[in-house]
């Protein structure tokens, strides 16, 4: 799923030590574009944080996972970036949300250009 918008805020750097040693998590607050404009906090992680070298202001497209998992009955969700693409570098990015969590269209139901529309 790719997300696009403007980098709003960075929020700082968190470490810790795990069973794998020790990891790095930095988030920042994505603003996507349209006439109801959300915003997303996307998560870093390693050195993907050197590597994207985002800054407040910054138009990117992020490619992100979205996951949940649940601790003590209460489910968490996060959203992870594994690629970012700042504005102008690469492709073209859409301009808004994209991936369609609904089933394909289905042709059957396309609308018709005949005047005679009935099924039967």
């Amino acid at each position: 799923m790719e997300i696009t918008g403007n980098v709003i805020s960075i929020l700082p750097e968190v470490t810790g030590q795990g069973k794998n040693g020790t990891w790095r998590k930095q988030e920042f607050i994505l603003e996507t574009e349209g006439q109801y404009p959300k915003k997303v906090c996307i998560a870093m992680w390693g050195d993907k944080i050197d590597q994207f070298g985002l800054n407040v202001g910054d138009a990117v497209t992020a490619s992100v996972d979205v996951e949940s998992r649940e601790y003590n009955q209460r489910w968490y969700t996060e959203v992870k970036t594994w690629k970012v693409e700042k504005a102008g570098s690469g492709q073209s990015a859409p301009s808004n949300v994209s991936g369609d969590f609904g089933p394909p269209p289905n042709p059957a139901f396309a609308p018709s250009s005949s005047d005679d529309d009935l099924p039967f």
